[in-house]
């Protein structure tokens, strides 16, 4: 009984407690025991963190900007029983530490296991970007659940892009609004940007080139009868994103990707909510503030 009320309320225990930084936004459990009851109560693997805290440069690091991304907390809460095991104590800490034969004063180790805190997938380590982390995390749950949510694919897909080096191009079209839905959409594309050019109206792609070419996209621009490309200076459009920036999901904070992908939706005249997460909709009952000029990070924050 003592046992089944702490998994109850220890989550709203850990809710008033300040992380350290180590440890980043995500609120952990603390014992295995209480993690493995979670985990079968509820079916979902354990997330185990072996964390170096107070800890160096590369520990700080990865709370302060892997575990503290919006979207990466939320799937780890949502999909995971998160446990935290500071790799640096003795008692309980230890314990674990010697079962999974863990070192000692490490930088960030990620595991998961099942209820009976077998692995079931690889240790994630000596990798401390949120690429990596997202990476991993989607393996785990294709593995266990057959698919990922499609916000942590988008996520991985930009951060992917970004790490590869964005390739961009800009084109002439009759309607740049119309153009950043028509290649919003598109698979590899991870932003758009709508504005005038030598008094033309142009759109700016920057897409992931492993992912989709530049010949590929000459053509759809060919195809809707547009410049292939124009060279120059672009003044960006006073309105972003059009048909996202007049709908109620502009209140939403999103990557750019996602941006992208439901300003298209929009455009055609689509539902847009699976590109976003749970926690992310809730904005639109709770925001006022026009998030499409803002990154996810800084509106995330403005929680008015």
């Amino acid at each position: 009984m003592k046992l089944a009320l702490l998994i109850t309320f220890l989550p709203i225990l850990l809710l008033a407690q300040k992380n350290p930084i180590e440890l980043g936004d995500v609120h952990w459990f603390r014992s295995m025991e209480v993690a493995q009851e979670k985990s079968k109560t509820e079916g979902k693997p354990i997330f185990i963190l072996f964390q170096e805290i107070p800890g160096c440069s590369t520990c700080k690091n990865y709370g302060s900007q892997v575990l503290s991304h919006p979207l990466i907390v939320e799937a780890i809460e949502t999909y995971f029983v998160p446990l935290a095991i500071y790799n640096n104590k003795g008692g309980e800490d230890e314990k674990i530490l010697k079962r999974y034969n863990e070192p000692a004063w490490n930088n960030p180790v990620v595991r998961a296991v099942d209820d009976n805190g077998k692995d079931i997938g690889p240790r994630l380590n000596g990798a401390y970007t949120p690429l990596a982390l997202s990476s991993w995390m989607i393996n785990i749950l294709i593995n266990q659940r057959g698919q990922a949510p499609l916000y942590l694919q988008l996520l991985n897909d930009e951060l992917m892009a970004e790490q590869k080096g964005l390739t961009t191009a800009t084109y002439s079209m009759y309607c740049f609004w119309t153009g950043e839905a028509l290649f919003g959409k598109i698979n590899g594309v991870v932003k758009t940007t709508a504005g005038y050019q030598g008094g033309k109206e142009v759109v700016t792609v920057e897409y992931n080139a492993g992912v989709v070419t530049k010949t590929e996209l000459d053509k759809i621009a060919k195809n809707q009868k547009c410049s292939v490309e124009t060279n120059g200076n672009t003044a960006p459009d006073k309105t972003p994103k059009y048909y996202l920036s007049n709908s109620s999901y502009k209140v939403v904070p999103m990557l750019e990707i996602q941006k992208c992908r439901v300003n298209s939706a929009l455009k055609e005249g689509q539902h847009p909510d699976d590109f976003l997460s749970p926690r992310q909709l809730a904005f639109l009952k709770t925001s006022t503030v026009n998030c499409v000029g803002l990154t996810l990070e800084e509106s995330w924050k403005k929680r008015t």
